[in-house]
């Protein structure tokens, strides 16, 4: 393997090292559990699944490093020329779904990937973070997109506005005519030489993003309503992935460890028919003031 290719790897094995420790400390009781597992074609990666915490309700911090035959048609609807050739690929992938409703959930991923064609090797960099939350807090907002664009701007100006629009509309239920949650940055197809930074960037400043959110809301009180409220919300969250998100698509077609891919759904979910929020309240306050996109810095 070439030397950046193990400096990639090396740095998304740190990286999931950091996040876990970061969020044990922030949730004690949390249970972590490493599973290492194996990719039929070659490679594997380490799943760790988050359970039982205090903050933490389930959760995962994904990595993987695997190797195939034919790039599966997630990546390959905007590229068709690259349809059936051989892929390596390697990232780590985020999602936390926290106990309390006032606490937010998230998401990161990163990723590298190589396709080996006639012509020579294409690689590229993705990934971006996202917030959800079920009751929105405007200092949180604002918190998360400075972060989300201090990732950026050691890359130029124009690159937060660029993937914040990015984000907003990827993560945009078009069968419900909303969005998943608040937003963030979201990039894909990045081959600029600075990939390999941008990556490590984004990875740095998701920790920054959302650890004061959460031990800033962690112990705030909620009542069965508010769970009601979240678990509800939390079945928008499971439409996206399995109907639109790129990497739980990626990892399905490519045959990957569907526990591993399936990590990023929530524990309890529950769709009612036809619900609205009552006027005036908190529920009815996230769709009107949070789930539009605007520009929060």
């Amino acid at each position: 393997m070439p030397e950046i290719l193990e400096m990639i790897k090396k740095y998304l094995l740190s990286l999931q090292q950091e996040i876990c420790a970061v969020l044990k400390a922030e949730d004690p009781e949390l249970k972590l559990l490493e599973d290492p597992w194996n990719y039929p074609e070659g490679g594997g990666g380490i799943t760790c699944a988050l359970t039982d915490g205090k903050v933490i309700e389930k959760g995962g911090v994904n990595f993987s490093h695997v190797y195939g035959k034919t790039l599966p048609q997630a990546a390959t609807l905007k590229r068709p020329e690259l349809a059936n050739a051989p892929f390596e690929a390697m990232g780590v992938s985020v999602v936390i779904h926290p106990l309390n409703p006032y606490v937010p959930t998230c998401h990161l991923n990163v990723r590298h990937i190589i396709v080996k064609t006639a012509n020579g090797p294409i690689s590229w960099f993705g990934g971006g973070f996202d917030m959800t939350p079920y009751y929105g807090f405007i200092d949180d907002a604002i918190h998360w997109h400075k972060m989300a664009k201090a990732a950026c701007d050691p890359f130029g100006a124009e690159l937060y506005p660029r993937l914040k629009k990015w984000c907003d509309e990827y993560f945009y239920l078009k069968h419900r005519n909303e969005p998943r949650g608040i937003g963030g940055i979201f990039f894909d197809d990045l081959n600029e030489e600075y990939g390999f930074q941008f990556m490590q960037s984004v990875g740095e400043h998701f920790i920054k993003a959302y650890l004061p959110i959460v031990a800033k809301r962690k112990s705030h009180a909620f009542t069965q309503k508010e769970r009601d409220f979240q678990s509800y919300r939390r079945g928008r969250y499971v439409e996206f992935n399995l109907l639109y998100d790129r990497g739980t698509l990626f990892g399905l077609q490519s045959g990957g460890r569907t526990e591993s891919i399936l990590m990023s759904l929530p524990p309890i979910v529950n769709w009612k028919y036809n619900w609205l929020p009552e006027k005036g309240s908190e529920e009815e306050k996230l769709y009107k003031e949070f789930l539009v996109p605007k520009d929060w810095i």
